[in-house]
């Protein structure tokens, strides 16, 4: 895969970072956020596909990228089509700071290191390159107020954008609450995208999705959090990091 293209995960981890302090919004789902962004990237290489909830390799030929490549080998060992849910709900060893390291040996990024509380070593990241940040962020606008439909690449960072809970980030305060409702109405564009969008919310909420049913396919906007399945056994928890992982996270 060539790198004049931005991938996915690329794109949503550069829209999560604050430009002021140089954190990430909402670290938690972010990670989740970006092991769905690998699905739809290797979706749109053509290595796999939705099977109903699932996932299935279609071609395990690497696409280049050494991190798609490892998820895409991960799959392919699964021998099964296997739940989105419970791939986006297994553990994840570091996929954030993997993508950061990788943004910043690309020169989109550049590391800051501190200390919090004078004790605890910390790590903020500064976009190199605004540009890329305001570029991906016009495409974002753009659905939003003109009701074009999007490009798939588009409509899958908007639905991964909305599932992780940028919408505030993005779009703040009362006055961006319809920007927000209408990034959450951009799933609907690309079935890949609101497929792993919903999953990344399941996983969220605690819940082992079943196939939904009656219009709430992977392309129907996503319902309210109250609104959605009673809780339900079988999600893999989300890991548990140290308090040294917890402050490389939120600083």
């Amino acid at each position: 895969m060539g790198r004049s293209r931005r991938t996915i995960p690329e794109e949503l981890l550069l829209l999560a970072l604050d430009p002021a302090t140089g954190t990430t919004a909402q670290p938690q789902s972010l990670d989740l956020g970006l092991a769905g962004a690998q699905l739809v990237e290797l979706a749109l290489a053509g290595r796999i596909a939705p099977d109903g909830d699932r996932i299935a390799v279609v071609m395990a030929r690497p696409t280049g990228d050494p991190t798609l490549d490892s998820a895409l080998e991960l799959l392919r060992r699964r021998g099964s089509p296997v739940r989105a849910v419970h791939w986006i709900g297994g553990p994840r060893l570091g996929l954030r700071q993997i993508y950061l390291a990788h943004l910043e040996r690309c020169g989109m990024v550049h590391a800051v290191s501190g200390q919090m509380c004078g004790v605890l070593p910390t790590t903020r990241y500064q976009a190199t390159d605004t540009a890329i940040s305001r570029d991906i962020r016009a495409r974002l606008d753009s659905a939003i107020r003109t009701g074009v439909p999007p490009d798939p690449r588009t409509a899958a960072l908007a639905a991964l954008a909305h599932a992780v809970g940028l919408g505030k980030h993005l779009y703040p305060g009362n006055e961006g609450r319809s920007s927000r409702s209408r990034l959450r109405d951009l799933i609907r564009h690309d079935p890949m995208g609101g497929l792993v969008a919903h999953a990344v919310m399941d996983v969220q909420n605690g819940v082992a999705a079943q196939p939904r049913r009656n219009g709430q396919g992977p392309g129907a906007a996503a319902p309210d959090n109250g609104s959605r399945h009673a809780a339900a056994a079988g999600v893999p928890m989300q890991p548990h990091h140290g308090a040294m992982a917890r402050a490389v996270a939120h600083h």
